[in-house]
């Protein structure tokens, strides 16, 4: 099962399409749970990110083997990641991802995280991260099935 937690809420249409396309690709290959929380919107920085945090730690459980994705994460290639998610799936059937706010997250959530993961060194706004984020874990289930798609 792969769950993504997310802060803040998708508006666009054109981005809510993206996601229930992606969404319903990977669902082909395995159970899907997107969790959204509230964002603490223009509050203190510090505040923000602790109060973000807690609401992010209701939905992680001991059992999950928690990606964040974070700028200063480690960067990996498409065929790493399907790797890697490969392995992950062998010995821990729940992978949960961490998407934090625009102020990025708590050192609680980073400090429970088993992978420190960035797409990379840009910043993205954070709807449109969640479909990326969504189109590489389909693209890792293309390539971990030996299905064209991936190049």
């Amino acid at each position: 099962m792969i769950k993504i937690i997310c802060v803040g809420n998708i508006k666009e249409k054109y981005l809510k399409e993206a996601i229930e396309e992606y969404s319903k690709r990977i669902k082909k290959y395995t159970q899907l749970e997107i969790i959204e929380v509230k964002d603490e919107g223009l509050v203190e920085e510090s505040k923000a990110i602790l109060l973000e945090g807690v609401k992010i730690s209701k939905y992680l459980s001991p059992k999950d083997y928690l990606i964040t994705l974070e700028i200063d994460g480690k960067e990996m290639t498409s065929v790493e990641l399907s790797k890697k998610i490969n392995q992950i799936q062998i010995e821990n059937s729940n992978i949960t991802f961490v998407i934090g706010g625009s102020y990025g997250l708590s050192e609680e959530i980073k400090q429970q995280a088993k992978l420190h993961l960035s797409f990379s060194k840009l910043t993205f706004p954070h709807q449109l991260f969640r479909v990326m984020l969504l189109e590489q874990i389909y693209r890792c289930y293309k390539i971990i099935n030996n299905e064209s798609y991936h190049k």
